[in-house]
């Protein structure tokens, strides 16, 4: 099973990457030189050559939200006698396949956009999967470089107790390593672990240097390990820490995202189809309704699910929600100048291992969308994703967005601000739905492992939708209304009464 996750994960950065690494092994010479008479089935073992150090690194690991969020701040150097342009970052087979939402940027320039990253090969039963970071710019021979990587992993953490009752706090654990992973050498370095709460009973301790004596320094809800001194490439040091974590983990392992746009009727139509679960610890005994009811009178903190916020568009109407009993009353909507809020409870409170698949909808008009270009074609831009909005964090661990053009758009083109490694397929489908003829033209984009810090990150599509199309469905709808009239009429003609003979 985790063989497949991880092959999936490196085919989905690999299909993106194709174009560019196609190219990627005409670039500057390194110290090593790939075997051009290799063959295809077993490819060269690959060895991050040694071209860069890290001068100084802060490694960030972020534990505040129910996803593991990663960043490391380095200052690279080209430590070889060419100008380099490829930066290695090694990721386990294991990480690789909850890895998500992938950036690296340059921290000394806001206006650059994120580098190109792809896989270097794939190499399943190695420990290791490398990710190339392609620089801009080769960095030319003794320069240095500042870059800001972060990513997100799913499904990181262990409920430690893994069982407990439904009154009780809960903790989680988290492995990682104090030195951060890197295929280069480390001059300095240290690593931030950030928490929700001030409550961190247990964590690895490890001897200090300089005046401290043991790390990690406490500073609050905070843990520091480090600063170390020069560390060599591939260096770990194994630590874990357990907290109090005494929220929801959501884990949606599904969502359908579906995006209907109307020309006629001016409307775009929304709708989310959420398989959606609980990751935290399970309960150690049945449920408990009288006791549940009994403790919300003081609205105690809980780990349980007990409701979700959408913030939605401004304009957004018409508001659905629905489960696989049918229509779910308990649900609020709140619409103004300012904003649109769709608030939902499930049926029931939501505790670890449980869960809940459901679905919501709404409607807004398509000028909050769409707009008409000089040149006569259309311009959409939505969010690639909304969703709850919860203080602990939401993560995805597939989506599927489903963009319902008019029948007969065409010339379809995207891009989105979400990551391209986040990406696993895209491509342009036939939807048919009522009175269609040719049917509707929809583009379907697939991502994978996301979480709620890319919410409203937007799709921007821009499509043709030329003059024949647009009165297509008018002459349908007109031509049918006028067989049925015509049958109509005709059937009127019949004589079918009796005449007695005589």
């Amino acid at each position: 099973m985790k063989t497949s996750a991880v092959f999936s994960a490196v085919l989905s950065l690999l299909s993106l990457a194709s174009t560019s690494s196609a190219h990627g092994h005409h670039h500057h010479h390194h110290k090593h030189s790939d075997s051009g008479t290799s063959s295809a089935s077993v490819p060269p073992a690959f060895t991050p050559p040694q071209v860069f150090k890290n001068v100084n690194l802060v490694h960030i690991v972020s534990l505040e939200k129910n996803y593991v969020k990663e960043s490391i701040n380095v200052v690279i150097e080209n430590i070889d006698k060419e100008a380099q342009s490829d930066y290695i970052l090694p990721f386990t087979n294991e990480q690789l396949s909850r890895l998500g939402g992938l950036e690296v940027r340059d921290r000394k320039n806001a206006e650059s956009g994120p580098f190109i990253v792809e896989p270097v090969k794939i190499e399943l039963f190695g420990p290791n999967q490398y990710v190339r970071v392609r620089l801009p710019t080769p960095l030319a021979a003794g320069a240095q470089q500042t870059l800001g990587i972060t990513y997100y992993l799913l499904s990181a953490y262990k409920p430690l107790p893994a069982t407990i009752k439904q009154e009780e706090q809960q903790f989680l654990s988290y492995s990682f390593s104090a030195y951060c992973p890197s295929v280069y050498t480390t001059s300095k370095q240290k690593t931030e672990v950030k928490f929700a709460s001030t409550n961190i009973p247990d964590y690895t301790k490890l001897p200090g240097s300089g005046d401290i004596k043991e790390f990690p320094q406490k500073q609050g809800s905070k843990l520091v390990y480090g600063p170390f001194d020069e560390k060599p490439a591939g260096a770990l040091e194994p630590v874990q820490v357990r907290f109090e974590f005494n929220k929801p983990l959501i884990h949606v392992s599904h969502l359908e995202r579906d995006i209907e746009i109307s020309h006629w009727g001016g409307n775009v139509a929304f709708e989310e189809r959420y398989d959606l679960e609980h990751r935290g610890a399970n309960l150690s005994s049945l449920f408990n309704r009288v006791k549940w009811q009994q403790s919300q009178y003081y609205n105690p903190v809980t780990h349980a699910l007990k409701e979700m916020k959408f913030p939605l568009r401004v304009g957004s109407a018409d508001p659905y929600y629905t489960d696989v009993i049918g229509n779910v009353s308990t649900s609020r909507f709140r619409s103004n100048k300012r904003e649109a809020l769709l608030e939902i409870k499930p049926r029931y409170p939501l505790f670890g291992g449980w869960k809940y698949p459901f679905t919501i909808g709404w409607n807004s008009d398509a000028k909050n969308f769409l707009r008409k270009t000089a040149t006569g074609g259309f311009v959409l831009n939505v969010p690639f994703l909304e969703g709850p909005k919860q203080a602990e964090g939401v993560e995805y661990e597939q989506v599927v967005v489903r963009l319902i053009l008019p029948e007969g758009a065409e010339n379809v083109k995207w891009t989105t601000g979400i990551p391209k490694s986040s990406i696993s397929e895209a491509g342009v489908q036939i939807h048919k739905t009522f009175l269609d003829t040719i049917g509707r033209t929809a583009l379907v984009i697939k991502g994978r492992n996301l979480v709620d810090d890319f919410r409203d990150r937007d799709l921007t599509v821009t499509y043709d939708y030329p003059l024949s199309a647009v009165l297509r469905k008018p002459i349908v709808v007109f031509s049918s209304a006028m067989t049925v009239f015509v049958s109509l009429w005709l059937l009127s003609l019949i004589n079918l009464k009796f005449t007695p003979k005589k």
